[in-house]
Formats: C-alpha cells, sequence, structure tokens
C-alpha cells in the first residue's frame, strides 16, 4: 500500500470528538446547515411580527408618558391659579379678609395630590392593560381577579375607604379649612391641618383632636361669612327706653369710628328692641355683624363701655338679688324656717311618749 493509498484511508476513518452525540453520531455539515436554514426561516417568518408588537409597546409607552405628562401640568398649572391670594370679592375689600392663604394652600395640595394621583393610576393603569393586550394575553381572568381583589379589600378596609373619600368631598366643597372654628360633633375648636383621612383641631384648653373625616356627620363652621356678637342689658321696668336707647346709640356710633373696633365691625351695631318684660326688669337687645371668630371679643368691649355709660347716664343695671341701702341689716335667713319640731329629738318627752311599747315576753 502505497502512503497516499494509507493517508486517503486514515482520513475517511472515523475518529473520536467532543462534540459527538450520545447515540456517538456526529452532526454532519449538511444537518448543521439544515437546522440554520430553519433558524433564519422561523426568524423571517417571524421578525415583523416582533416588529410590529415591539412598536406597538414602545408607541403605548411614549403616548401614556407624554399624556401623563401633560395632564399632570395640567393639574400643577390649576393648583398653581387657586394659590393666588384673591384680594377683593364682588369688588370689596371684605372678600381680602376672608381669604386665609394657608388654607387655600393646604387646600390646593391636597386637591392637586388627589388629581394627579387619580391621573396616573388611570393612565398607567390604561397602558399597562393594552400592553398585555398587544401579547394577546387574555385579560378577562386578570380582570374578573382585579375586581374580587377590590371588592374583598373594600370590605375590610371600609373604614379607610370611607375616610378617605368623606376627606375628599369635603376638600372639593371646601367645607372648612387651616383657621376655621368648627364643631364636628365629636370634637371642636380651630382647625391646624386638613388631610384626606384625619383633621386636626386644637380645643378650647390647648388640647389637639385627631377627627377621622368617616366620622364626622355633621360640620358647623363658626369661621364662614361674619359672626354675631349680641349683648343683653338689663334695665328697670319703669326705665325710661327712650334715653336707654339714646345711650346705646351714643356707645354704639363711638365704638364704630374707632380702631381696631371698626374694623372688626362689618354691620352697624343695632339695638333690636326689647327682648323680654318682667315684672321688676326687662331686656334689650344689642347685635352687630362681626369678623369671624371676633364676636366674643366685640361683646366683651360693648359690655365694657355700655356698663361706664350707663353709670355716667345714672342708668342702673339690675339682675340677681336686689341690693340693700348702706346701713340697713341683712334679713336673717332662718326667718322664714320653721320651729323644729320636738319629735325630731329623741329624748324629748313627746318622742318617748310616742314611741311604740314593745310587748312582753311570754315564758313557757
Amino acid at each position: 500500500m502505497s502512503l497516499s493509498a494509507a493517508l486517503l484511508a486514515a482520513g475517511s476513518s472515523p475518529s473520536p470528538s467532543p462534540s459527538q452525540t450520545p447515540s456517538g453520531e456526529v452532526p454532519s455539515l449538511q444537518d448543521a446547515q439544515e437546522s440554520a436554514t430553519n433558524a433564519a426561516s422561523w426568524i423571517e417568518q417571524n421578525w415583523s411580527t416582533w416588529l410590529a408588537i415591539g412598536l406597538r409597546v414602545v408607541l403605548i409607552l411614549v403616548v401614556a408618558t407624554v399624556l401623563r405628562f401633560m395632564v399632570r401640568r395640567a393639574i400643577t398649572k390649576l393648583i398653581d391659579r387657586m394659590n393666588r391670594t384673591v384680594q377683593a370679592v364682588d369688588g370689596t375689600a371684605l372678600g381680602g379678609l376672608l381669604v386665609n392663604v394657608e388654607r387655600r394652600r393646604q387646600r390646593s395640595q391636597a386637591i392637586g395630590s388627589v388629581l394627579r394621583s387619580v391621573a396616573s393610576f388611570i393612565i398607567l393603569g390604561t397602558a399597562a392593560l393594552m400592553i398585555l393586550g398587544t401579547f394577546e394575553i387574555n385579560l378577562a381572568p386578570l380582570l374578573a381577579s382585579a375586581g374580587v381583589a377590590g371588592v374583598a379589600i373594600g370590605f375590610g378596609a371600609r373604614n379607610l375607604v370611607t375616610d378617605f373619600l368623606s376627606g375628599v368631598f369635603m376638600i372639593l366643597e371646601d367645607q372648612y379649612g387651616v383657621g376655621d372654628n368648627i364643631d364636628a360633633g365629636v370634637a371642636s375648636g380651630e382647625v391646624i391641618e386638613v388631610g384626606l383621612r384625619v383633621t386636626k383641631l386644637r380645643g378650647d384648653n390647648g388640647e389637639i383632636w385627631y377627627v377621622r373625616n368617616g366620622e364626622v356627620k355633621r360640620i358647623g363652621n363658626l369661621s364662614q361669612g361674619w359672626a354675631t356678637a349680641g349683648v343683653d342689658v338689663t334695665v328697670r321696668s319703669d326705665e325710661d327706653l327712650d334715653k336707654v336707647k339714646r345711650t346705646i346709640n351714643a356707645v354704639a356710633e363711638k365704638v364704630s369710628k374707632e380702631e381696631p373696633w371698626n374694623e372688626l365691625l362689618w354691620g352697624p351695631i343695632e339695638v333690636l328692641g326689647l327682648d323680654s318684660v318682667l315684672l321688676d326688669s326687662m331686656v334689650v337687645r344689642v347685635s352687630a355683624k362681626t369678623m369671624p371668630g371676633k364676636s366674643l371679643t366685640v361683646e366683651r368691649e360693648l359690655r365694657w363701655r355700655i356698663k361706664h355709660a350707663f353709670d355716667e347716664a345714672d342708668i342702673p343695671i339690675v339682675g340677681g338679688p336686689p341690693l340693700l341701702p348702706e346701713g340697713q341689716p341683712a334679713d336673717d335667713p332662718t326667718a322664714g324656717m320653721a320651729a323644729p319640731s320636738a319629735y325630731s329629738n329623741t329624748g324629748s318627752p313627746q318622742a318617748q311618749a310616742a314611741t311604740p311599747l314593745t310587748p312582753p315576753s311570754v315564758s313557757k
């Protein structure tokens, strides 16, 4: 055998290789070419579908991002406009006094936070569902599960949901705000913080109340609009009413022209007339519109000035027990009392005579 024949025979004989199949067969070049051809053919047949799905997903994400940005920016501009302080309402300076900057700021921030959260949830949630639909995923079981989970969470956290919804409607309706004095039923005081779940109040003694918005069934706002200062003046029944009215009107005119009472008074001080008439006294009612929360201050000042004016006009203010003239001794408080009964003393002869006799014991 020649050398060339030996080499040819050696080259044609199979030799062990690490890439052999488990059966011991080595894939031929033709099999590799066939596998590559099939893979290229599969990719060529599906690349358009993949590209369409990818472009659709990218388009959904871009539209959702741009839409969310635009909506949040519009909400922010709306909130900035709400934060601007109103200088006057209906062309009067009264509106400027009704504006509370801190109240408007907290209310606008709370409304903006709620609106931005709701907008983001709706836009991103819709985009997520559209992306899942792009991959041909059946959304019916997912939506059904989400509905069941929402019902379960709603029943489990119904108090939290109630507090949140009550806080949202309370802020949107502007029922009260920071700086208002309110009566919420469960607590009363000045509002120092407004939240979507809890409202914080400071009571008259300095205590802080945390009131859940869902527990508030009715609200009495003492700071919206205006307040009323009412003073009852009690004089003798034989007093000259015209003189009383002139004296009170002089006090009212003087108070209305002095500072700071001319700013606290939002209306003229009026003598409404007789509130009640008794045998020995009669009550004259005085009323005035004041700045919210300043009615007690105005009432105290009116009482102070009316008392001084009545003293100068020699008009006595009556009420309570009658005053005794100087030098006259006070009546004995026991003068009208009956004498104690002799039967109240167990040692008196009357009590002993009235004591029932005990029956004698019978001996056997």
